[in-house]
């Protein structure tokens, strides 16, 4: 029998950022602590009430739509989306089936089947004992749902995939999209085979974490290699994933789209896009920021960075916001300088930030006392010679905590750099009158002899003579 392989495709809900839910005017606040506050006769679905379309989702959906290079619809419609649970107060889901907002696109290499609209359900507190309890805050709440081509073929695509749409809708401000929070969940349909056909596809609901797609996912395609090694067959049906045990469990068996009993809601109207001016494609481009992959490009062209820390700037918009404009104020004081990387400290720049800074940022999570243009000013003077990169981590620990102008610092504690050369010489002398033997090994051959000198009038000037001049010094006296 010829290896399994894994076909898998994914679905993906996302809340999306808006003041109110999707069909009602109950504010759409994810934080709210206290249970059935944000709540109204529309989204607790008492008779008599109707739905009124939240717009601002919409555009939201069509701007991740535009971004991902899918097709907007002209037409589109809600529909209802027919089951019972106690999280649905309607006993349906407003949701769309037969006309999405958005067809086809593609997203980090995947290639994607729709993306739609619908309200998000009640929460349910199931640990209660004997009793559960339902918190209907976030029933309503509007909710994307992107669907993909069964095209993903590993774990670790699939959650790469999920980072990069995580990275979109906060780039587009359209969701948070905290997986943590329940903002962003993933479902994977995932089937084994040894042929070019489809297995049996099993999914995998709710997965809240990126290390939990990628340990989900690749369970399941084991559990079902095994399975079919053993002759067994793999049971089409829904399964959770316990954390506890790394493993999935069973739930139920999967329904069809036919159990559902879609048709179009008859509360709510038909929507031509193509009449709301606001919601036109050209006035939606032009309210498209530059998107990750774009920003990607640009960074490695025009600051000639590392992927790493380009991907560290975009992950990290404070950071990244930071870097560009310490990088613009270098290349502003380089001769001829052009939004292409010169030896202008790009590079050194990107190595404080991304180490040094971004040590200090990991607990506080803020960029402390430091600013840009005083960040720029400590590159500057490495680049001018006039302190060296153990007095630049020095001065930079200082301006995080306590704030302050790198001249100053340097200057009250004693960092700036001995460029004399004239008094370097007398003290380069003084240093080899010294250590006369190690001269003596210099001299027979030992070349890292030399360096145990730099180190020693590194010393005695507490770190702050220009280490180039001083072994150029010592090249001179000793040759």
């Amino acid at each position: 029998m010829g290896e399994y392989k894994a076909t898998i495709g994914l679905e993906v809900h996302a809340e999306l950022k808006t003041r109110t839910k999707m069909f009602c005017d109950s504010i759409n606040d994810p934080e709210e602590k206290t249970p059935n506050v944000n709540i109204c006769p529309v989204c607790m679905a008492h008779p008599g009430t109707l739905p009124v379309i939240n717009k601002e989702a919409v555009k939201h959906v069509l701007k991740v739509g535009l971004s991902v290079g899918g097709t907007l619809a002209d037409f589109t419609e809600f529909d209802r989306k027919n089951y019972f649970y106690p999280d649905i107060p309607k006993g349906y889901q407003i949701s769309q089936y037969k006309y999405p907002l958005v067809s086809g696109g593609v997203l980090n290499g995947v290639k994607l089947t729709r993306i739609h609209l619908e309200e998000d359900t009640a929460r349910s507190s199931h640990d209660k004992g004997e009793y559960s309890l339902v918190d209907f805050n976030r029933a309503g709440i509007p909710l994307m749902e992107l669907v993909t081509e069964p095209v993903v073929k590993t774990a670790e695509e699939a959650s790469a995939f999920a980072r990069e749409l995580q990275l979109l809708l906060r780039t587009l401000g359209a969701s948070d999209a905290n997986m943590e929070k329940g903002e962003m969940r993933v479902e994977a349909n995932i089937s084994v085979s040894t042929t070019e056909k489809f297995g049996t596809k099993v999914e995998v609901k709710n997965l809240n974490s990126f290390r939990t797609v990628e340990r989900a996912i690749a369970y399941e395609v084991d559990r079902q290699s095994k399975a079919l090694e053993r002759g067994e067959k793999v049971i089409q049906e829904t399964r959770g994933w316990d954390e506890g045990k790394q493993a999935t469990f069973s739930q139920r068996l999967k329904e069809e789209s036919h159990d559902y009993r879609y048709f179009p809601d008859p509360d709510l109207p038909k929507l031509k896009i193509s009449e709301l001016k606001e919601l036109s494609e050209v006035n939606l481009r032009k309210g498209l920021p530059e998107l990750p992959w774009e920003k990607r490009v640009r960074l490695i062209r025009e600051f000639g960075i590392k992927p790493e820390s380009a991907e560290m700037f975009i992950q990290d918009e404070q950071m990244g916001i930071f870097f560009e404009t310490v990088a613009r104020s270098l290349g502003s004081k380089a001769s001829n300088w052009k939004p292409c990387f010169q030896d202008t400290g790009f590079s050194l720049a990107e190595n404080y930030i991304t180490s040094d800074l971004a040590g200090f940022m990991k607990e506080s999570g803020s960029l402390g006392n430091v600013i840009a243009e005083n960040f720029s000013g400590i590159i500057q003077m490495l680049i001018d010679n006039k302190i060296s990169s153990r007095g630049a981590k020095e001065i930079l620990l200082v301006m995080y905590q306590q704030g302050g102008s790198p001249e100053g610092i340097a200057d009250t504690r004693g960092l700036l750099q001995k460029s004399d050369e004239g008094e370097l010489t007398e003290i380069v002398k003084k240093i080899l009158d010294d250590h006369k033997n190690i001269v003596m090994e210099y001299k027979q051959g030992k070349t890292a002899s030399l360096q145990f000198l730099v180190g020693q009038i590194m010393k005695v000037t507490k770190g702050s003579a220009n280490p180039q001049l001083v072994k150029s010094i010592l090249l001179k006296i000793l040759d």
